[in-house]
């Protein structure tokens, strides 16, 4: 039987106070790194980004309040994120795909302390099968359910061209693994009850790319407006 992640949305928390649970846990990893024991909601909401009044609402949602006058105890704080995204234990990713993107995520050291472990890598290219990276043999797509089976595969990572992305993902499914991290440019179907997170990094970039020129236009706006106050 193949675990899964537990969705904390399933035990009442909003899915947008879940989408910034990582958030918070990566400021508070800093803090706790810094050697920081505890944390006034005003500072940790200025380090993650958000409102004091926001943060407040997530943690208690956790059940933690912070201390009048103290604020948040780092450690136990860090705890009871991690426990709610299910990151006290360890869960077995595999990823198919293995080029540039793949080979980098696979190489990627923050996944171990995080509670994830890299346990396969998989490709369809003949020529990749049977490299190593990141110490571990490239297997073929062909040994999927096999890999998914023998390693306990929790988590799937499709970092695959966009047309055997959803060719992958029913793989994946089929094998029993529900939680998909896809970063093939394609919307994937798949059944109810099955998570898939979408990275698509182009998209990202077309946002930033949009407030940039906002950001363009409105200098240049300012600085016609300096002329004509200037004339």
């Amino acid at each position: 039987m193949i675990s899964r992640p537990p969705r904390p949305r399933e035990r009442g928390i909003p899915e947008a106070t879940v989408a910034r649970l990582p958030v918070y846990l990566r400021a508070l990893q800093s803090l706790q790194d810094r050697g920081t024991l505890t944390v006034s909601s005003e500072d940790l909401a200025s380090a993650a980004g958000v409102n004091s009044a926001k943060l407040r609402k997530d943690l208690s949602h956790l059940g933690s309040y912070g201390t009048r006058g103290v604020g948040y105890e780092v450690q136990y704080l860090v705890y009871q994120i991690s426990r709610e995204l299910g990151l006290t234990q360890d869960w077995a990713v595999a990823i198919v795909g293995i080029g540039n993107l793949g080979r980098a995520l696979a190489n990627y050291g923050g996944f171990g302390t995080r509670g994830f472990r890299i346990a396969a890598l998989l490709d369809a290219d003949p020529d990749m099968v049977g490299q190593s990276v990141a110490s571990l043999d490239v297997r073929h797509i062909d040994n999927l359910e096999d890999v998914v089976r023998s390693k306990g595969v929790s988590i799937g990572v499709i970092t695959t061209p966009a047309a055997s992305a959803q060719g992958v993902a029913t793989r994946f499914v089929e094998a029993g693994v529900s939680s998909i991290l896809n970063f093939a440019p394609v919307v994937l179907n798949v059944p109810d009850g099955v998570d898939v997170r979408k990275v698509d990094l182009s998209i990202e970039l077309q946002i930033l790319a949009f407030h940039a020129q906002r950001r363009a236009d409105g200098d240049g706006r300012a600085a016609e407006r300096a002329g004509l106050e200037l004339t």
